[in-house]
C-alpha cells in the first residue's frame, strides 16, 4: 500500500542529499511536474527555480494559470516564452518520434540557458514510471519516446534528479493530495503538449485549432459530469487530423479539417477504456467546434478505441 507521507519524507531527505546547490525544474502545469516542483521546493526552498516554458503548444490559458498557481504556493518561478523557437524547430516535421525528440532536445536547451543564468547544474524532472516504461530500452520495446526520457539529447550539461521516477499516476495523485496541491486532480497532459495532438506538421495555425477544440471538449465534458450526466473521464481532449473533407456551411460548400474527440477511463495510464459519452454531449461538442471554427473544421468524430491496441494520445 502506497503511503504518501512516508514517501514524501523519504524523498525530501534524499533530494537534500542529491541537490547540493541551485536547481531548476520544468513545471509544465501537469500533475507530475507540479508534484515534483512542490516536493523539491520543500527540500531546497529558494534554491529551486521552477521554469514554465510556453512552447506555443499549451492548452488555452495554461501558462497564465500555472504562473498564478506557483504564485499562490510561493514557489520561486519564471515564465519563458519559447513558442517561436518550437514552431521554427518543428517546421516540416510530421513523424511522431521525430517530433518528440525535437521537443525533448529543445526543452533541454531552454533549461540549460536558464540554469546557466543562475549557476545551476541540477535539472529536476517529473518523470514517472510509465514514461520510462513506454520509452523503451534494455528489453522493452519503444511505444513512444517521452520527451523527458527517450527524447532527451545524448549530451546534456546538467545532472538529472527524478524524485517521482518509480511512481504511477494514481500514486502521484495521492502524493499531491497529501502535499495539498490544487492541481492534483488535473487530467494528464503530455509533455510535448498539443504538438502531438496535431497529426502532421504542428504549425501555429494547427495549434490554434486544436487548442480551441480541446478547450471545448474539456468544458463540455466537465459540465456534463457536473450535471450528473456522466462520469468525468480520466483524460479527454481533441486531436486535429490532416484529413480534409467536403461539408456545408449554410448553403455554401466547405472544405475543412476533421477533429477527433478522445475520452478514456484509466487508473494509471497503462491501460484505458474509451468513455461512454452520452450522444447529446457529443453532439454539443461537435456543434460548438464546427460553429466556433466554421472556416477551418467541418467534421467531428469520436474515438472508441481502448488501450491496447491504441494508446491514449494519438501520437
Amino acid at each position: 500500500m502506497f503511503d504518501p507521507e512516508s514517501y514524501a519524507n523519504e524523498a525530501i531527505e534524499l533530494i537534500k542529499k542529491q541537490i547540493t546547490g541551485k536547481a531548476i525544474i520544468g513545471c509544465s502545469g501537469g500533475v507530475d511536474s507540479v508534484v515534483a516542483t512542490v516536493l523539491v521546493s520543500k527540500a531546497v526552498g529558494d534554491q529551486l527555480l521552477a521554469v514554465h516554458v510556453d512552447t506555443g503548444f499549451m492548452r488555452k490559458n495554461e501558462s497564465a494559470d500555472v504562473v498564478k498557481m506557483m504564485e499562490r504556493m510561493n514557489i520561486n518561478h519564471k515564465l519563458v516564452d519559447a513558442s517561436q523557437e518550437f514552431y521554427d524547430a518543428l517546421k516540416g516535421v510530421t513523424e511522431p518520434e521525430t517530433k518528440r525528440k525535437i521537443i525533448g532536445e529543445k526543452f533541454i536547451r531552454v533549461f540549460e540557458r536558464e540554469a546557466k543564468a543562475i549557476g545551476s547544474e541540477f535539472l529536476v524532472q517529473g518523470t514517472i514510471a510509465p514514461d520510462w516504461i513506454e520509452s523503451g530500452g534494455e528489453l522493452r520495446d519503444t511505444i513512444k519516446s517521452h520527451h523527458n526520457v527517450g527524447a532527451l539529447p545524448e549530451k546534456m550539461e546538467m545532472k538529472l534528479v527524478e524524485p517521482l521516477r518509480d511512481l504511477y499516476k494514481d500514486e502521484v495523485r495521492k502524493l499531491g493530495r497529501y502535499l495539498g496541491i490544487e492541481f492534483s486532480e488535473r487530467q494528464p497532459f503530455p509533455g510535448p503538449g498539443l504538438a502531438i495532438r496535431i497529426i502532421g506538421e504542428p504549425t501555429e495555425e494547427a495549434a490554434y485549432i486544436v487548442r480551441e477544440a480541446c478547450a471545448i471538449v474539456e468544458e463540455e465534458l466537465e459540465a456534463a459530469a457536473e450535471a450528473g450526466k456522466m462520469e468525468l473521464p480520466w483524460q479527454y481532449f481533441a486531436v486535429l487530423t490532416p484529413v480534409k473533407t467536403v461539408g456545408v456551411q449554410g448553403d455554401v460548400r466547405a472544405y475543412g479539417y476533421t477533429v477527433a474527440v478522445r475520452a478514456v477511463q484509466s487508473l494509471d495510464g497503462m491501460t484505458a477504456a474509451y468513455s461512454k459519452v452520452p450522444h447529446d454531449v457529443l453532439e454539443k461538442i461537435s456543434n460548438r467546434i464546427t460553429n466556433t471554427m466554421k472556416d477551418k473544421v467541418n467534421r467531428v468524430v469520436y474515438d472508441i478505441t481502448n488501450k491496447p491496441p491504441g494508446t491514449i494520445e494519438w501520437e
